[in-house]
């Protein structure tokens, strides 16, 4: 009997009923924290060419790198849990135009994708969305979990970014703020790593009944 008693999943009570949580569940809990892994560490290598090196050999890379990132970052909101259906669609359309304008640059562009970002802050229109988009992981994982990487990082995301293209950040300052973003997006992955996997899959109970009322 206790043997039995332990094979069987274990019931959580939600605020709608209770539920249990499957294997299928935990997979995307694990295919989520490994897409950010990816978009964190692609980012953090990109962003230390970018910062440490001025070669155009080296700076083709970060093109490659932000692939990896961009990759990363569609699996991550394929598989996150956000109640709010319209909001989890918004941040995957945000991703998508995102993704669109960054391949047009790099098709039509003649110089690696972060240098003509840079060098024209008003392909940030396109670009940005893609940022936009993990700035809401960001903001979610700040709301739900209370984590003091996230929050920083919700609001240094949108500075840098909208600094950049308004020009009115000097070049160290961006320099500091794109490499404390690479170095707290590492953080927050790496955290996600040794978090327990029932959190981030919340209360189904509350993803059923929004079913109910759609």
């Amino acid at each position: 009997m206790t043997q039995l008693q332990q094979s069987l999943p274990e019931v959580y009570q939600g605020q709608f009923g209770e539920f249990t949580i499957t294997e299928s569940d935990r997979l995307g809990v694990i295919i989520y924290r490994a897409g950010l892994m990816v978009a964190a560490l692609s980012f953090a290598l990109g962003s230390a060419l970018v910062l440490l090196y001025d070669h155009p050999t080296v700076l083709t890379l970060t093109t490659s790198l932000y692939i990896c990132f961009s990759l990363g970052l569609g699996v991550s909101l394929v598989t996150i849990h956000i109640y709010m259906a319209a909001l989890h669609r918004l941040l995957q359309i945000f991703w998508a135009i995102g993704t669109l304008s960054s391949v047009a640059l790099g098709i039509y562009g003649s110089e690696p994708l972060a240098v003509t970002v840079y060098n024209q802050p008003l392909t940030l229109f396109g670009v940005g969305f893609t940022f936009a988009a993990l700035t809401g992981i960001y903001f979610k994982e700040a709301f739900c979990f209370n984590r003091l990487e996230t929050k920083i990082l919700t609001l240094l995301v949108p500075l840098l970014l909208l600094g950049h293209l308004v020009r009115i950040l000097s070049n160290s300052v961006e320099q500091i703020l794109l490499g404390t973003w690479a170095i707290l997006f590492l953080v927050f992955a790496l955290r996600k790593v040794v978090q327990a996997v029932p959190p981030d899959i919340g209360d189904k109970s509350v993803f059923t009944y929004l079913k109910t009322q759609s």
